[in-house]
């Protein structure tokens, strides 16, 4: 396979991951939407995400230490949150995500401890 084919399907896999996550863990149909850049990942009408300007300053791995030091994987709005977080660290693409060291596979490592944590340890299987 080659590089460009397999970041593709990384981000396939990404993006099935987010869906079916999303589906099982907050019991609704995910469908991705395309939102106005300043609101695309509030939840539930809540300000913009603090991890979303650490992230777009290429300090992924902080945000994503802080988001995950809060969630509480039993609220429903907690969980949204870390999926839209996933979701949008993906759609940097992955030249932004290596220079910041951080990877797709390292997203797809987030899904599946997210998917743990939340009960759904047997999704995990899925997700590879």
């Amino acid at each position: 396979m080659q590089y460009e084919d397999e970041q593709d399907y990384i981000m396939r896999m990404i993006k099935e991951s987010v869906r079916v996550l999303a589906s099982l863990i907050l019991g609704k149909k995910y469908v991705q939407v395309t939102l106005p850049l300043e609101n695309k990942y509030q939840v539930s009408g809540s300000k913009k995400p603090e991890w979303k300007e650490l992230v777009d300053n290429g300090h992924i791995n902080k945000a994503e230490n802080i988001l995950l030091e809060k969630i509480d994987c039993q609220n429903q709005a907690d969980v949204e949150e870390a999926l839209l977080f996933y979701e949008y660290v993906s759609g940097k693409g992955n030249d932004f995500l290596n220079k910041h060291e951080y990877s797709e596979e390292e997203v797809l490592d987030g899904l599946r401890n997210l998917a743990k944590r939340s009960g759904f340890e047997g999704i995990i299987e899925i997700i590879k």
